[in-house]
């Protein structure tokens, strides 16, 4: 049986499966369905948990062996089988039919996997699992679906945000739910339950200690230099790893020289590359100050920075991160 992250509450109680598969490239998503389960399982008295690590050395038999031992306390188990990359390969496929053609009253197996891609979902194993159990697959959320899911997400805190809020995350957060539900945990901390508009989000983060790597790109955009150098100041002092600066920083960059060769096209690109209609304006003003070959050499020098993090150059990153920045948000049209 096959059911959606969403739909899994609703379904979990309806009977004990003798196995469970949570398979997807989506972290957030997984790791609730995953607790969903195992919360369930306990209700049920699973009160053992023995964890398998599937690795190039796992010796397959292993599962075999755990179905077919006590339980040391005559107790209900729940035997976990991380499976990162989805594919057990040839013995691994057969130990799993084999499991599931005689499952052990006492004990449920839960596989925790990556994405299972079309010829495996074809597998033996896959369909012996669909057979016998229950299938959650976790997809990223598209972004024309994002901002419910974050409104969704708002409301479980008792919090109702306004569409600006809405269009702020899901252009910062790019997809990434669990760096999504982080920002909204950081709000309900600092606001409470409520009503949440976008001004309400901006003093919360121009009142809060820690500074924002959104912010920054935000700042680079409108040009307000010396709130960019107070926010790098800001990260290093928090110990943030600067190659994740690096990573945002030559994304955006790469994004801007993108629009720059055909400035005429600049609301299709931009939005065609999931920036939001609220936040096109800003990377106008970014696009009046600067032309394409300063776009071009400002990427250059992402890419010797990100090499000078990763220890590959000797030089000092946080200052070459402050030389493009202030670069950046400044200006090099007259």
């Amino acid at each position: 049986m096959n059911v959606r992250p969403d739909q899994l509450p609703a379904m979990i109680d309806k009977q004990v499966y003798p196995v469970y598969l949570v398979s997807g490239d989506e972290p957030l998503q997984q790791m609730e369905s995953l607790d969903v389960i195992r919360a369930f399982l306990r209700g049920q008295e699973y009160s053992e948990r023995e964890v398998l690590d599937v690795d190039a050395q796992f010796d397959w038999y292993r599962l075999m062996e755990e179905a077919a031992s006590m339980s040391l306390f005559s107790t209900r188990r729940i035997v976990e089988l991380r499976l990162p990359s989805a594919k057990p390969g040839r013995q691994g496929s057969q130990v799993i039919k084999d499991y599931l053609s005689r499952p052990p009253e006492d004990t449920v197996l839960i596989i925790n996997a990556g994405k299972v891609d079309g010829n495996s979902k074809k597998s033996a194993w896959f369909k012996s699992v669909e057979q016998a159990g229950l299938i959650v697959q976790c997809w990223p959320v598209t972004i024309d679906k994002l901002a419910p899911w974050l409104q969704q997400r708002f409301r479980k805190r008792d919090m109702e945000a306004d569409a600006e809020v809405l269009a702020y995350i899901s252009e910062h957060v790019e997809g990434n739910l669990l760096a999504a539900d982080q920002e909204i945990e950081k709000l309900y901390m600092l606001l409470g339950p409520g009503k949440v508009t976008y001004a309400d989000v901006a003093e919360a983060i121009t009142s809060q200690s820690r500074y924002s790597v959104f912010e920054l790109i935000d700042m680079l955009h409108t040009g307000d230099v010396k709130r960019v150098v107070k926010i790098i100041a800001g990260l290093k002092a928090e110990g943030l790893v600067p190659v994740l600066i690096v990573s945002l920083l030559a994304k955006d960059i790469r994004l801007l020289c993108q629009v720059a060769k055909d400035p005429a096209s600049a609301a299709f690109t931009l939005k065609r590359s999931g920036v939001w209609q609220s936040r096109v304006d800003d990377y106008r003003k970014c696009l009046s100050r600067h032309r394409e070959q300063t776009f071009q050499l400002l990427l250059k020098r992402c890419a010797y920075i990100d090499a000078a993090s990763k220890g590959m150059i000797d030089a000092n990153v946080w200052d070459e991160i402050e030389s493009v920045c202030v670069r950046l948000a400044g200006r090099s049209k007259r």
